[in-house]
């Protein structure tokens, strides 16, 4: 579903969301990978993560709005485990001797200066028993990071995307299968930390050092555009359909590129192509 975003400041551009959404909350939490600010946008049990594309000529014309940078949000749902993950891995605290101590969620989530954390308690307490042991005592649970759980999920995340590499494009139907998953574990890799990964190549028979020495020509083809998590910044979102005041004679405000995501920028340009043939 495509719509319109307003800021702050009264600039519209273009915002990319799955078809059943119905608006939702905006989150500011750290990004699994970098540790740094990104948003969220929060429907009900699903968690979206919210990228901004930009390529290298465009415009939108919004009604009778001109949008002349031609950027837009794109909102992707995303396992919110893989958001959590490094907050249960930071409590786990354990070494060889210790497995780490049981904590309840509402301790795991605090985190200074990410109140956002606190709405997604629902959802780990349906979830993360995927990747923790659980204890109950009395009504409460107590959680505590299990990394052999941990593995399993990320290999289940292998196998799903075995079978969804080779739909995006004739480049990936015809690689041959330890290709296809160094170009997943390059993928898990922009939201897993490196320890993770390796853990994750062992169980694979994959030397990490060849997913990062030796990419597939696919992963890193090169294109005309750019995109990034964008950075928490609160906007109204408005659907297609609805009517606005015209900002005609305001110039959107362009966001600054911080991170930029050759994967996911080249997947996308894959399946956009595709879906013009």
């Amino acid at each position: 579903m495509a719509g319109s975003t307003e800021s702050g400041g009264g600039a519209r551009t273009v915002c990319i969301m799955p078809c059943a959404s119905r608006g939702g909350s905006m989150l500011s939490l750290r990004h699994p990978k970098s540790g740094e600010q990104a948003s969220y946008i929060l429907m009900g049990d699903d968690l979206c993560e919210v990228n901004w594309f930009k390529q290298s000529f465009g415009s939108w014309f919004l009604g009778d709005y001109v949008c002349e940078d031609g950027g837009f949000y794109i909102c992707t749902p995303v396992d919110p485990i893989f958001v959590l993950l490094p907050l249960f891995a930071f409590a786990h605290m354990s070494n060889s001797n210790d497995q780490g101590k049981f904590r309840q969620l509402d301790e795991l989530l605090y985190v200074d200066g990410y109140p956002g954390y606190q709405n997604l308690i629902s959802i780990a307490r349906n979830q993360m028993q995927m990747i923790c042991d659980v204890k109950e005592i009395g009504s409460e649970l107590f959680y505590r990071l299990d990394d052999s759980k941990v593995l399993s999920w990320l290999y289940c995340k292998v196998e799903q995307l075995k079978k969804t590499f080779p739909k995006l494009g004739k480049n990936y139907a015809a690689q041959e299968e330890r290709e296809l998953l160094k170009d997943i574990i390059l993928m898990l890799g922009e939201y897993v930390k490196e320890p993770w990964l390796k853990l994750l190549c062992r169980q694979l028979n994959i030397d990490i050092e060849e997913v990062y020495a030796n990419p597939s020509e696919s992963t890193v083809a090169s294109v005309s555009g750019e995109t990034t998590p964008m950075p928490f910044k609160t906007m109204e979102i408005n659907g297609g359909n609805k009517s606005d005041k015209s900002t005609k004679g305001r110039p959107p405000k362009k966001l600054k590129t911080q991170v930029e995501s050759q994967n996911i920028k080249d997947m996308f340009r894959r399946v956009t192509r595709s879906g013009t043939k």
